[in-house]
């Protein structure tokens, strides 16, 4: 019931800001800068709230290790994505976020407001994606993403697509990596919302720091800097999965 208090809540407010907070935004605030700025800090402060009520309702707990290294502009921030909910926890902890989302969210009428008013980047833009996502992060945004493209199933098997790679590599931008486990785990790739572990979620959180990148480009080309780079994330990924599912090591 917890559950699905919570998820009714996320939809009926998604409806409610679109239709009413969003708008206002843009019928009363002209200057573009200015009210993606404001949108991206109202869709935080009310992903932290939602946070707040599933920590309330028993639904979860949480720690956050690392959080101080977030209040620096122009990030780029990749992380693991074990859960449904990962995002909204990242996007909390960030006053200026920027991410990529489907183009299908632009559309949806639950999501549509926020991402169009906090001028999200839309995955539908091709070759441009890259050039997209670097201009974010030289602007100052704090770009998150999740190398996988997806959830990380169950059975912890996933693939890194090479796109962030490309974005640090060709943008010359450093990484901020954030690694999000889930005991138990729930809310993940191919496991419906309502099929709920008989206890609490506990989520950890930890911002690690900064990945340079110029090591990757040493003696390569781009091409080759981002095979190299994505294979070290995907071990380091890999590696901390496992850390986190064995404390003990």
């Amino acid at each position: 019931m917890a559950t699905a208090v919570a998820f009714s809540v996320f939809g009926l407010g998604g409806v409610l800001f679109s239709l009413i907070v969003f708008p206002l935004l843009t019928l009363l605030i002209r200057q573009p800068a200015r009210r993606i700025a404001l949108s991206r800090r109202v869709v935080q402060l009310s992903f932290a709230a939602f946070i707040r009520l599933m920590r309330a309702l028993g639904i979860l707990s949480y720690r956050i290790v690392g959080a101080e290294k977030l209040r620096r502009p122009g990030l780029l921030i990749l992380a693991n994505h074990p859960t449904l909910i990962d995002v909204v926890f990242l996007i909390s902890l960030l006053p200026n976020a920027d991410c990529i989302v489907k183009s299908s969210l632009a559309r949806n009428p639950f999501t549509r407001g926020p991402v169009r008013a906090s001028g999200y980047i839309c995955n539908d833009s091709g070759e441009g994606l890259i050039e997209d996502c670097i201009r974010s992060v030289r602007a100052g945004n704090n770009l998150v993403i999740f190398p996988e493209g997806t959830r990380t199933p169950l059975d912890g098997g996933f693939k890194l697509q090479r796109g962030a790679a490309n974005i640090a590599v060709r943008g010359h931008c450093a990484i901020t990596p954030v690694t999000i486990s889930c005991e138990p785990r729930s809310l993940a790739k191919g496991v419906p919302w309502w099929s709920i572990p008989s206890q609490p979620m506990r989520f950890t959180i930890e911002v690690l720091d900064d990945l340079p990148v110029a090591p990757f480009l040493e003696g390569q080309n781009e091409a080759m800097a981002a095979r190299g780079l994505t294979r070290f994330l995907h071990d380091f990924y890999l590696t901390t999965s496992s850390l986190h599912a064995n404390p003990g090591i």
